[in-house]
């Protein structure tokens, strides 16, 4: 064969072979997808079959400090030997990156082989290391860019490279400049995902996730693009590449917008449920419930006026947490109210606490503030006489409310009890109030327990002796007998208009009464007998079994009362141990205290005050006898019993004459 015919065939195969890499090219192209075709679901299902774990350890902190130093040109901040992954890894994608045809079909081939050999990295890895593999092509040039004409070796270098003949263009260099600054948000994403915040209470970062494996993946394929026209085989026109980059972007800072939002939310609860559980006092307890972080707000408000010391009102001081929404709560209200008067009345000491030392605070609970409600509010707030937290947003400890670990919220009202120390005494003491009202300071759950154990056992006694008693929270009883049918009969009528009568109806008032032995009198006797097997002559050594003795007392000393005698109550809580002619002259004369029956916020209360200023009235005129026996011959000294009704007990002896030893003393009158 002639060198002409062997230059021919030679000239003949080239044109097969390019004709062949066309046609191949082309092949490849109706196979592989435009990525520029594709919608962002698409390529994040693509995306996702190439993802498996991501337990491969890279340094992404040193590659992005190292990356950025070059791409920027910039200082590194950390001083570097080594790091994960090594080179071969690195330039390995570099030279796949280098060999890409120009063509997009290409840049989505290689962009999904990176990916697949990157599938054991994490998100925020398989970008990093794709421009790390993109710097030391881009890094080689800008270095030999600037070697002076006595570096030898590096004079060398450069006409090897051609960089005399290159130059990178501008949308080269600010597409990656643009990657490095947007990476920074992958970069945010990945420490909060690793920080392993809880999806319920961090959702967006979920919703973050979705934007994370397109952003990756436009990421790469523009460092694809960014290669192929640096080195000079092919000419991709970039702005399109950052166009579908920044559009992914722009959901992700949304979504990380909001994963900051809701990640403050979660330290800010996880620092005040710290302060919660172990506070310095009830001040820095409540303000983990109430205040914004560097704030005084909400404000705190004693009625419709403006606590202005805030907070610090409740140094040193226990407080009942009325917790509650603004529905349904006026019974609720009117107890507090009720509470907060008697916290001010004497004795001012009971069981080694100080009345003074306790105050009433009401947490709102609303869902959404609006005028109707606020409006409401408002006025619920004019008719309340203790302290109030004033808002009208979302409350910043309502998590804390609500969780059931900790206080445990939901609909109904409740009242906690903190101790000075910001400790709770009583997870609620809503049942135990309304059951004994303030018989119940300092309304620790044993106090309830005390007074149970204090009035159980006459209570066992008295439904012995009244079949069909029914007892119930919200209604007032009144149990009452004695030997004058005629105060009986009178008792009964006047209790009978009072039960009519419209302020009681405006009051919503239930009053149930029973007469013990009205049905059968041979229970009148067991009913004492009920009371006198309680009756102790031992020392007692227990508090609860000395009020219980004081008690078996009073009540055969309204035993011996000629008129009658009257047992009041609210539920099982007894008000009273009353004689008969008070009890009955108070029924009289109702039109003289029936405004009190909504004033001092019950009518056991209104009852007793007026009861207490009749029995003292009626004691006054009677006042506790003295006998003088000039001549007593028996050597035996008998006992003679007070002849005050009020008050009936037996006289001391004092020498040769008798004298009452009660001498109008405030329990005659009543517990």
């Amino acid at each position: 064969m002639s060198l002409s015919n062997l230059g021919s065939a030679t000239a003949t195969n080239s044109s097969l072979n390019q004709k062949n890499a066309t046609n191949s090219l082309q092949n490849k192209a109706n196979f592989l997808p435009n990525p520029f075709d594709l919608h962002d679901p698409q390529i994040l299902d693509r995306v996702y079959l190439t993802h498996v774990t991501d337990d491969e350890f890279c340094d992404t902190n040193i590659i992005f400090e190292l990356v950025s130093s070059v791409v920027l040109q910039t200082i590194p901040k950390i001083s570097v030997t080594s790091f994960k992954p090594e080179f071969p890894t690195l330039k390995l994608i570099s030279c796949q990156m280098i060999t890409t045809r120009n063509d997009p079909h290409c840049v989505h081939q290689t962009t999904l082989w990176i990916l697949q050999n990157l599938r054991s990295y994490s998100w925020d890895a398989k970008a990093l290391i794709t421009l790390a593999a993109f710097t030391l092509e881009y890094g080689n040039y800008l270095q030999l860019n600037r070697v002076t004409t006595t570096d030898t070796l590096g004079n060398s270098l450069r006409v090897l490279n051609q960089v005399q003949t290159r130059k990178i263009s501008n949308d080269v260099t600010e597409l990656v400049k643009y990657i490095v600054d947007m990476l920074i948000h992958l970069n945010v994403w990945a420490t909060w995902s690793a920080d392993g915040y809880d999806p319920v209470d961090v959702p967006a970062l979920t919703d973050a996730l979705q934007e994370i494996p397109v952003f990756v993946y436009w990421t790469i394929a523009s460092i694809v693009a960014s290669t192929g026209n640096l080195v000079g085989v092919s000419d991709y026109k970039l702005s399109a590449y950052k166009e579908r980059l920044s559009r992914v972007v722009e959901e992700l800072v949304k979504h990380l917008a909001t994963c900051e939002r809701q990640i403050r939310n979660v330290d800010d609860l996880t620092s005040r449920t710290n302060n919660y559980r172990k506070p310095k006092d009830i001040v820095d307890c409540l303000k983990a419930l109430i205040h914004r972080n560097g704030t005084d707000i909400p404000q705190i408000y004693q009625g419709n006026v403006q606590v202005k010391s805030g907070l610090d009102i409740f140094k040193q001081k226990h407080v009942l947490l009325f917790i509650s929404s603004l529905d349904r709560i006026q019974d609720e209200i009117t107890l507090l109210n009720s509470i907060y008067e008697r916290l001010q009345e004497n004795p001012k000491e009971s069981k080694g606490f100080m009345k003074e030392d306790f105050k009433i605070l009401w947490i709102p609970i609303v869902k959404k503030w609006d005028d109707i409600q606020i409006e409401n509010f408002k006025a619920l707030k004019s008719g309340i006489k203790w302290y109030v937290v004033e808002y009208f947003s979302e409350l910043p400890g309502l998590k804390i409310i609500k969780d059931p670990e900790l206080i445990g919220y939901i609909d109904n009202p409740i009242i906690p009890v903190f101790n000075p120390k910001g400790i709770i005494t009583n997870e609620d003491a809503m049942d135990l109030i309304f059951q004994w009202g303030i018989d119940a300071f300092p309304f620790r759950k044993s106090d309830g327990n005390d007074l149970k154990l204090k009035w159980n056992w006459l209570w066992d006694v008295i439904k012995k002796a009244t079949p069909g008693l029914l007892v119930k929270v919200d209604r007032y009883i009144f149990i009452y007998g004695g030997t004058n049918k005629k105060w009986i009969q009178d008792f009964t009528l006047e209790l009978e208009k009072i039960k009519r009568h419209e302020t009681i109806k405006r009051a919503d008032v239930i009053i149930e009464n029973y007469q013990v032995g009205k049905d059968d009198p041979n229970r009148v006797p067991s009913f004492w007998m009920g009371i006198e097997r309680k009756k102790q002559n031992k020392k007692h050594q227990e508090t609860v079994d000395c009020k219980i003795q004081e008690i078996v007392k009073d009540l055969f000393c309204l035993r011996r009362d000629p008129q009658g005698w009257i047992i009041l109550s609210k539920g099982h809580s007894i008000k009273l141990l009353g004689h008969g002619e008070p009890a009955y002259q108070t029924l009289v004369e109702f039109q003289n205290w029936k405004d009190k029956v909504l004033e001092k916020e019950g009518f056991d209360i209104a009852f007793k005050e007026y009861y207490q200023m009749k029995a003292k009235e009626i004691s006054g005129r009677e006042p506790c006898e003295v006998l003088n026996v000039d001549t007593y011959s028996s050597n035996v000294i008998g006992t003679i019993s007070c002849p005050n009704p009020m008050c009936g007990r037996v006289m001391e002896v004092s020498s040769i004459h008798y004298k009452c030893c009660h001498r109008d003393e405030p329990n005659n009158l009543g517990v």
